[in-house]
């Protein structure tokens, strides 16, 4: 059931299989779409993309996919969400998607990734994007974009100065993400729930509260009385 309490409306699903459910969420959109473009956070988020890859089967090869943000070090660097998603199995060489852009290439300096990937964005994905997979930070902060830090526009820019380390990071602008009709926000834990009332309560310094489409999955009991999903 739809739910708006002050902020962004949104879909809330509890659950206490919440991979499955982004997962479950993300195919169920998807599939009769036929080049859907997608882009993906890491942490919690990158995790659902196994169980994604097996649901969608066959339609895996349709799905244009790329990142929300990259951090600028190695592809074999503990800190690589790329990295990390294929060293866990969420993705695997041998079952691709239609095409996988990534937003750093070991080696590239910021702008270097900024103008390849910009290149990408407009010729492969047309300069939009279908879906969006996040998390959602205890601060409030989704990607590269944190409360209280200046959001680029464009369709990606270069990080200097990010608060989190590593503080060098390559992140799609707020206004890309923006354009996707259909966004699953991942928030685990009791850490998020402070960040997951003040996005509902429409606190205008997080950046998830630009996001359509929003579909929040949880496995904590936001208290909301006005029709959430349990599962």
């Amino acid at each position: 059931m739809v739910v708006r309490v002050g902020g962004p409306v949104a879909d809330i699903y509890r659950t206490r299989t919440p991979f499955r459910k982004v997962a479950r969420l993300l195919c169920d959109a998807m599939k009769d779409l036929p080049n859907p473009r997608l882009a993906v956070s890491g942490g919690s988020a990158a995790e659902a993309l196994g169980s994604l890859r097996h649901l969608m089967g066959p339609h895996w090869k349709r799905v244009r996919l790329t990142w929300v943000d990259e951090r600028q070090v190695p592809f074999n660097h503990p800190d690589s969400n790329r990295g990390e998603a294929f060293r866990l199995g969420y993705l695997e060489i041998h079952d691709p998607p239609a095409l996988e852009l990534s937003l750093f290439h070991d080696g590239e300096t910021g702008e270097e990734a900024c103008m390849r990937v910009e290149a990408a964005l407009r010729g492969n994905f047309e300069a939009g994007l279908d879906f969006l997979m996040l998390g959602l930070g205890e601060d409030g902060h989704i990607g590269s974009l944190f409360p209280g830090h200046p959001w680029p526009k464009g369709l990606v820019h270069a990080v200097e100065d990010s608060p989190k380390p590593p503080p060098l990071r390559i992140s799609l602008g707020q206004e890309l993400l923006a354009s996707a009709p259909m966004s699953v926000l991942v928030a685990l834990g009791e850490g998020k729930v402070p960040a997951l009332r003040r996005l509902l309560a429409g606190a205008p310094d997080l950046p998830a509260g630009a996001l359509k489409g929003l579909r929040i999955v949880t496995d904590q009991d936001l208290k909301v009385n006005r029709g959430s999903h349990h599962e």
